[in-house]
């Protein structure tokens, strides 16, 4: 079990992102029908929703349309309205204690990862982001020093909204402060329940609780895992042990003599880490945002990739979570790095499909079931 992280640097979107797409979007295509095609918004409907919700995103998105082709079910997807129902787990968390950064976990199934760390400026600010679904990202930071990440809220409903990775997007593309990513939540309806952590530099923090129909709730809480406060879903909660690992984060942030060392380390264990892969709450990564700096790290008990906004290398990075499964965290190795192989564009027009291909199509191909 060998997942494929790879690190893309393209500022504008080009030839790279294009690339991606055409290699995702018959898998992507076959998910975003998964639950019939009357159940997918019309073009027209998702680009208006879009432009109502967040314009200034617009000339971005009519980008990305452009490279995909302009078709309208490519438009419609790459809106992220009224997405497929998708359930993550996730642990995240706020250390305002001297310099400030965000840690979180990603637990989901390792086949379905899209595995592409993204350095851009889409709207001219520097970003550095996990994407998924080639438009949206699941956590990140800018060069504003603002930080995001998210996790599933532990509710049943879907509605009329975004996909949360849409959200995100727009926040580190658009916002520079909590403050600012707060106005434009507000905005942004999400169609499931998520929780979204926001850290700026100066420290300050919010987690926003979304819900579909718009009910979207701001608390000054620094931990979040996948329930609202309450449990809405405790078949959900039960597998994924969402109030234990809260209680678990609650008692490092209450004990004075916490140092951040030690809350990375605690990310690496259970209860934060699990490996629970086949139920699709399996830890993938320990991301650590440094908006001070904007540098990135991503962990894992055996293993530590390091990225910058300065300093961005160009690779692909491979992890095996079986091998880490049987071994004891903390040897701080690095990932060795391979250069991009072939056509720099990432295309796979004349060349073999790479490892990191082969995940990415059976992701989409398992969404698609």
């Amino acid at each position: 079990m060998t997942p494929q992280l790879r690190s893309l640097h393209e500022d504008r979107p080009g030839p790279r992102w294009q690339a991606a797409f055409r290699q995702l979007w018959p898998h992507y295509r076959r998910w975003w029908r998964s639950e019939g095609e009357q159940a997918r918004p019309a073009a027209q409907t998702a680009r208006a929703a879009l432009a109502r919700a967040v314009p200034e995103f617009m000339p971005c998105y009519e980008r990305l349309v452009e490279l995909a082709g302009g078709g309208d079910e490519e438009a419609a997807f790459l809106s992220l309205y009224r997405p497929p129902r998708t359930v993550v787990g996730c642990t995240q968390a706020a250390w305002t204690r001297g310099e400030p950064f965000l840690v979180r976990n990603y637990d989901y199934a390792p086949h379905l990862w899209e595995g592409l760390l993204l350095r851009s400026a889409w709207s001219g600010r520097a970003t550095l982001a996990m994407t998924d679904c080639l438009v949206g990202a699941l956590d990140g930071l800018n060069e504003a020093g603002l930080c995001v990440s998210l996790n599933f809220g532990g509710r049943r409903g879907v509605g009329h909204g975004f996909g949360a990775p849409l959200l995100l997007r727009c926040l580190l593309e658009l916002c520079e402060t909590v403050a600012e990513a707060a106005a434009l939540a507000r905005r942004i309806p999400t169609h499931m329940a998520y929780n979204v952590l926001v850290l700026d530099r100066h420290g300050e923090f919010l987690t926003v609780f979304t819900a579909p129909g718009g009910r979207t709730r701001f608390k000054r809480v620094p931990v979040s895992t996948n329930h609202q406060g309450r449990v809405y879903w405790s078949g959900h909660a039960a597998a994924s042990a969402t109030v234990e690992r809260e209680r678990h984060l609650m008692q490092r942030f209450a004990d004075r003599s916490q140092t951040p060392a030690r809350l990375v380390a605690a990310f690496l264990d259970p209860p934060l880490r699990t490996t629970n892969y086949r139920a699709g709450f399996g830890t993938l990564y320990t991301a650590v945002y440094h908006p001070g700096t904007g540098q990135a790290e991503y962990l894992w008990p055996r293993a530590r990739l390091v990225q910058s906004l300065a300093a961005f290398r160009e690779g692909t990075h491979a992890v095996d979570l079986a091998s880490i499964d049987r071994t004891e965290p903390g040897s701080g190795a690095s990932i060795e790095c391979a250069p991009p192989e072939g056509d720099p564009s990432g295309s796979a027009s004349g060349s073999a499909p790479s490892p990191h291909d082969r995940v990415w199509r059976a992701r989409a191909r398992e969404r698609a079931t």
